[in-house]
């Protein structure tokens, strides 16, 4: 039996329900979903494509026997999850690489690592208020905010689609929608 996915990015459930089913499909998404991440922080670490290959690979065999044995509680998101498996996997073998080497000058940079995760939980926690807040800000502004914002549209096309008389109304509105925004964002 295998999961069908929906998208290109798999929700963090419908990987653990396809590694418990052995579904390929869950597996293959998930290893393009989050490569480019790790990717990322291995080519700002000292590191080559092969390295991040090679690390994104040994992540994802941690998460699926984690996930097998049973004892699998996710307590951030799959994302998160995967970055911090990845980045220790990587400061492991920076330090195995330095202890041949005994040179600590080539990896000073390293060190700036151990901000990453926290500021990408961080992110991610902010990410998720503001889809919160802007799922229950409610019509016009919900539109007006992500044409606008996420569409890139003029205030021109946004006055003609809400039927305002000229744009600086509609500019008016989406101000006093972006207030509203701000207060249910800090609200939550």
């Amino acid at each position: 039996m295998s999961i069908k996915l929906s998208s290109s990015v798999p929700t963090d459930r419908e990987v653990v329900l396809g590694i418990l089913n052995n579904s390929i499909e869950a597996l293959n998404k998930l290893y393009a979903a989050y490569f480019p991440m790790v990717l990322q922080l291995i080519l700002n670490n000292n590191g080559d494509e092969d390295d991040a290959k090679d690390v994104y690979q040994e992540a994802i065999i941690v998460l699926y026997n984690k996930v097998r044995s049973g004892n699998f509680e996710l307590s951030s998101k799959l994302k998160t999850y995967l970055y911090s498996v990845s980045r220790r996997i990587w400061l492991k073998k920076l330090t195995q690489q330095r202890k041949k080497t005994n040179n600590i000058a080539d990896f000073e940079d390293i060190l700036v690592v151990e901000d990453d995760l926290e500021q990408h939980e961080q992110k991610d926690l902010q990410f998720d208020k503001m889809k919160i807040a802007l799922e229950s800000l409610g019509e016009p502004c919900k539109t007006i905010i992500e044409d606008f914002y996420i569409h890139n549209h003029s205030m021109q096309d946004i006055c003609e689609k809400f039927g305002y008389t000229n744009a600086d109304n509609a500019k008016t509105q989406k101000y006093k929608c972006l207030q509203r925004l701000k207060k249910l964002f800090f609200q939550s």
